[in-house]
């Protein structure tokens, strides 16, 4: 699957969360939730994925494109996000 995403915001998620966007290569989308993210009007589809990336769980938000994803954030899962995660 193609991982694409904006150089310099991940950069940036680096720093703030210690999160780089191509750690989004390891994230385990066979056994992710995935819902639409329908909260704005986006100009875009965007989907948030709640799974794992090793073995910590994360949320990454995306929208999809030919052959992947184009990442758009990646934070450590919540609390409220890990109570949804069946265990």
């Amino acid at each position: 699957m193609k991982i694409d995403f904006d150089i310099a915001k991940s950069l940036r998620n680096a720093v703030k969360r210690g999160l780089p966007f191509d750690l989004v290569e390891g994230f385990d989308w066979n056994t992710a939730l995935v819902v639409e993210d329908l909260r704005s009007d986006y100009p875009e589809r965007r989907f948030q994925a709640l799974g794992l990336i090793g073995n910590k769980l994360h949320m990454v938000v995306f929208t999809p494109i030919e052959g992947g994803v184009r990442v758009i954030s990646l934070r450590a899962a919540s609390r409220k996000e890990r109570s949804r995660w069946p265990r």
